[in-house]
């Protein structure tokens, strides 16, 4: 008889509760990709994963069957904090949602208020760690994610040695975005009496930081790319921490984000103008047609429509793509720019329209409909982001026929075949951070566009590309069961 493992995993999103970001992309499908896997596919074993997030105040997605399932309390110098936990399922996952104070008290996902955000995630952390040994089901791995739960990784290493009840539980960490460490829940952590790190390789400025914490007592660590797995260990992107990151080399896998193909598929697709597959890419065109003409640019099916789609700050390299579109202003383009974030860039997005009016749309806003006819009408995806540890937006946009211009780093290069590669490749890299560099990889992009039949073999070639979850799945399913096994 097949074993069961037992996985909890924690987030701070998962779609279609909430999602802010990629991250609530990944809580949403990784764990439905785990339980979809057959014992064949995993040296024999079962999954049995359940998700925890917050029950945060904009959860406003029907919750069917939504019962109370524990009180608990929290321990904290200044007295207890009680905890609720209450149980759905979604898409046939059990889904936990933790309830109290700290959490209630947050209007948004992700405050803007560190001392606001810092309670709410060390309150969750704990509490989603307190879960496992509730009566009624206890995980043998805890997968947590990021800065927001990093902390129950530190916790559970503490209460390990204490308490038996811990013995036997395992933990996993992911990072997909170590820059964001939790700073500014430091005093927060320091509040609940949780000790600092004496790791000596850890820098004395990181000691008290939920993800160095995390990062120093988990059982395993995850970087969400191949690519990301070996730039951690180096000072352009190890944010400090590369030099401890070395002394946990062996116990550091790199494992590729996948996307969920039936939600990203543009044969079904709800919100298209007109659906298309990479077996008949002829109806494509009406979805640019629609979108240029929604937003009052000329349409020309000889002149390529450049998209950019996501949060804009510096990590995303808008600013790279707003200098060098000014420097490629001789040739045919349009460009459709859609997100918000910092400020400035938003700013530099609007005087870009204003400068070119008859081939430049910046949409200020959040809005993930549009986003999906973006992927389906656009040409050509820019991502000129400096780093990007996995990155999705290029994946789904090769799934609807979008050719991506990147640079080369992390997940980009490990999902993104250069054109210059033998077999044409499914897309544009770039090196250097720089508007010039990117510059030269646009125009490659502009020019082979020009050629129709080459084009379009581009787009069939990125389109069947595999983005499962299922090779990832199995993936972190041999990570379960080497430490279970006693393998790091």
């Amino acid at each position: 008889m097949p074993r069961t493992i037992n996985i909890l995993f924690v987030a701070s999103e998962a779609d279609p509760l909430v999602k802010v970001g990629g991250l609530g992309d990944v809580a949403g499908s990784l764990p439905k990709a785990l339980r979809a896997l057959l014992p064949e596919d995993i040296n024999g074993y079962t999954l049995d994963v359940r998700l925890v997030i917050p029950f945060h105040s904009v959860i406003t997605h029907h919750l069917p069957n939504l019962q109370l399932l524990a009180t608990y309390q929290i321990t904290h110098p200044c007295g207890p904090i009680p905890a609720r936990v209450f149980v759905t399922e979604i898409n046939d996952i059990p889904v936990y949602l933790i309830e109290g104070a700290p959490i209630l008290s947050s209007t948004a996902v992700y405050s803007s208020n560190p001392i606001e955000l810092g309670e709410k995630y060390v309150f969750f952390s704990l509490a989603a760690l307190e879960l496992a040994i509730q009566p009624g089901w206890k995980p043998d791995i805890i997968h947590f994610n990021d800065w927001h739960t990093a902390l129950g990784a530190y916790e559970l290493a503490i209460r390990r040695s204490k308490e038996p009840a811990f013995n036997n539980i395992r933990s996993v960490l992911s990072i997909h975005n170590l820059p964001f460490m939790g700073g500014e829940a430091e005093g927060i952590v320091r509040s609940y009496g949780i000790p600092p790190s004496t790791n000596e390789h850890l820098p004395v400025w990181a000691r008290a930081f939920p993800l160095s914490l995390g990062l120093t007592a988990t059982d395993h660590i995850v970087a969400v790319s191949p690519t990301y797995a070996r730039e951690l260990l180096t000072p352009e992107f190890g944010c400090g921490l590369q030099d401890f990151l070395k002394t946990r080399a062996d116990s550091i896998s790199g494992i590729l984000n996948g996307i969920d193909e039936k939600a990203w598929d543009p044969l079904t697709d709800p919100v298209l103008t007109s659906n298309y597959s990479s077996i008949d890419l002829t109806h494509r065109e009406f979805n640019k047609q629609s979108l240029v003409e929604e937003f009052g640019l000329p349409y020309d099916p000889s002149t390529p429509l450049l998209i950019m789609i996501g949060r804009m700050d510096n990590q995303k390299g808008m600013d790279l793509a707003i200098e060098g579109l000014r420097l490629v202003t001789d040739q045919p383009w349009q460009v459709i720019l859609l997100g918000t974030g910092d400020p400035l860039l938003e700013t530099a997005c609007r005087s870009l329209e204003v400068e070119l009016p008859d081939r430049v749309r910046a949409v200020i806003r959040f809005d993930l409909q549009l986003s999906r006819r973006m992927y389906a009408g656009g040409d050509v995806l820019l991502m000129p982001s400096r780093y990007e540890p996995c990155g999705l937006a290029q994946m789904i946009a090769m799934r609807y026929g979008c050719i991506p211009v990147a640079r080369q780093t992390g997940g980009l290069k490990d999902t993104i075949q250069d054109n210059r590669e033998p077999g044409g490749g499914t897309g544009f890299l770039f090196k250097e951070t720089s508007p010039a560099a990117f510059t030269v990889a646009l125009l490659r992009a502009l020019a082979l566009f020009s050629d129709h039949s080459a084009w379009k073999a581009m787009q069939i070639r990125s389109m069947t590309q595999n983005f499962s979850w299922k090779k990832s799945a199995q993936a972190y399913t041999q990570i379960y069961c080497n430490l279970l096994e006693g393998k790091s």
